[in-house]
């Protein structure tokens, strides 16, 4: 006899590699302000695992040798390269229209994002999908992933059970974080973090691509969520 699939009333979404195909960006512009510094640059995968932390927390595990006497300059240069690729930065195709099913479908939807709140709210501007979200929360203004404060702050908030909520990300830093809150995680594989470490999180599903991720959640959305 099989078990009944959950059912989720609260969905929370990471930002970036999840619902925003930014990952390449932030790679490029970590890279790119350790050159201009003239520090060691690192290589694509060590500046990929560090996404979805606080931008402090990230300067400390992709750049090691950074002097705290070059924070402020590092993260100046930092955020010129990136915000000089940002214009072009888009949603992952599909995400707005899953995004939507799932409201229509009763679910309350949140970001935890390792993003600064003004990084968040200027993306959700750009792309016009601020209405689909209920509560966000940032890095800058709790404590980083993996630690599960974000979660509890938007369980409490939305007056959500451990139990009918889910994170959806694409690092381990997220599936790590929902293992922490007591609550169900999703992996996507087309973001920051390798499948395995990924899988190494035990994540309820491992999902390629949008149109598989709106799938599996469709089908596992509580009856009358909201």
């Amino acid at each position: 006899m099989t078990s009944p699939l959950p059912g989720y009333s609260l969905v929370v979404f990471d930002w970036d590699g999840t619902l925003m195909d930014s990952t390449p960006t932030i790679i490029a512009a970590i890279q790119s302000a350790c050159r201009d510094l003239g520090l060691p640059v690192p290589p694509d995968e060590a500046a990929a695992w560090v996404i979805g932390l606080s931008l402090q927390d990230a300067l400390m595990a992709a750049v090691p040798t950074l002097a705290q006497d070059q924070i402020q300059a590092f993260v100046a240069r930092y955020r010129f390269h990136y915000l000089t690729r940002d214009p072009q930065l888009r949603l992952f195709a599909g995400a707005e229209q899953m995004l939507a099913s799932l409201a229509e479908r009763g679910a309350r939807l949140a970001v935890a994002t390792g993003k600064s709140r003004v990084g968040l709210e200027r993306a959700l501007d750009a792309t016009g999908i601020r209405r689909y979200f209920d509560t966000t929360r940032c890095a800058d203004e709790t404590f980083s992933k993996p630690n599960p404060a974000m979660l509890f702050e938007i369980m409490r908030e939305l007056d959500a059970d451990p139990a009918s909520a889910v994170m959806v990300g694409d690092t381990s830093h997220d599936l790590q974080m929902a293992c922490n809150a007591g609550i169900h995680g999703v992996g996507v594989t087309y973001g920051a973090h390798a499948v395995d470490e990924l899988a190494g999180c035990a994540p309820q599903a491992l999902v390629g691509s949008i149109v598989e991720l709106g799938d599996w959640l469709h089908g596992r959305i509580a009856a009358g969520a909201a």
